[in-house]
């Protein structure tokens, strides 16, 4: 256990955490236990765990899973090619195979000098057996390395964060060794305080207009992909480019410009046509009720 002060992170200039945020973070820290995030994609996981870094002033090592990935590829590789390559050439002390053990991100974190911050990402995009082949070498903070006989031991425990965005369960024995927080979706205060880091000097005139719109967009029901943070703040960025201005009704939403930033699929622009039709339909309604 770490013998640092509970509150080691309180967010940084850059990433704008709840209490409840900063709060779980010091837990996983305390505990010395992987923190696993869940939350819509675009709700700042991955961001989250370069800001930790930046805190503790730790270097960050990134492991970006994919549908094909190994929980040994995160441990180390053995490049037999390169050996057979010396081999057959004459290019060095082929007997000596530590020269052909290379160290994966789980490898490196823990064979460094320095603590770092191990980012796990996107843990459920591989198959449902990989966080528990992982669980040895979490818990023991050690593994194996077959070809030498030899064990490599953590010098120091790394702040492990691991992030998923639901694709697949986890499994229960790997759910137990995590503290878990999901992120919740910025209300508008908090996106105001978001958009105020990347943009201080928005005027806020520009920010009323872009937030009306932007949660006006993720109410719209039948969304398959509602617009995240990060295209907002995408979309802020071009516009102040471009100089365009924001009309003054949110709907029909196809009056708003570069909708192309904040909506990425065609399915959800046509439930947009049909929501603003819709709309049409009870204002005209409307006039002729109250005529």
């Amino acid at each position: 256990m770490n013998n640092q002060p509970f509150h080691q992170f309180c967010g940084t200039e850059g990433y704008v955490a709840s209490r409840a945020l900063q709060d779980v973070v010091n837990v996983a820290i305390a505990l010395e236990r992987p923190l696993l995030l869940k939350g819509e994609p675009g709700t700042g996981k991955t961001l989250l765990a370069h800001h930790i870094a930046k805190a503790l002033g730790m270097e960050i090592i990134l492991w970006n899973v994919k549908s094909t990935t190994k929980a040994r590829d995160g441990l180390y590789t053995y490049d037999t090619v390169q050996r057979l390559n010396d081999a057959r050439f004459g290019d060095g002390d082929v007997r000596d195979i530590r020269r052909y053990i290379k160290h994966g991100p789980l490898g490196r974190a823990f064979a460094g000098p320095e603590r770092v911050v191990l980012l796990i990402d996107e843990v459920d995009k591989a198959d449902i057996e990989f966080p528990n082949d992982l669980l040895f070498e979490l818990d023991e903070m050690r593994f194996h390395v077959l070809e030498t006989d030899e064990w490599v031991n953590a010098r120091h425990r790394p702040v492990v964060i691991v992030t998923s965005n639901s694709e697949k369960e986890l499994p229960d024995a790997f759910l137990r060794r995590c503290v878990f927080h999901y992120i919740d979706f910025p209300d508008e205060e908090q996106m105001r305080a978001i958009i105020d880091v990347h943009f201080p000097s928005l005027s806020s005139e520009l920010m009323r207009s872009a937030c009306r719109i932007f949660y006006g967009l993720r109410e719209v029901s039948g969304l398959r992909k509602r617009p995240s943070t990060s295209e907002l703040l995408d979309w802020i960025r071009v516009l102040l480019a471009s100089g365009a201005k924001l009309p003054e009704e949110t709907v029909p939403f196809k009056s708003v410009p570069f909708l192309g930033a904040l909506v990425k699929m065609e399915e959800d622009l046509d439930t947009l046509t049909r929501h603003a039709d819709r709309s049409a339909d009870v204002r005209t309604a409307g006039h002729r009720f109250f005529r």
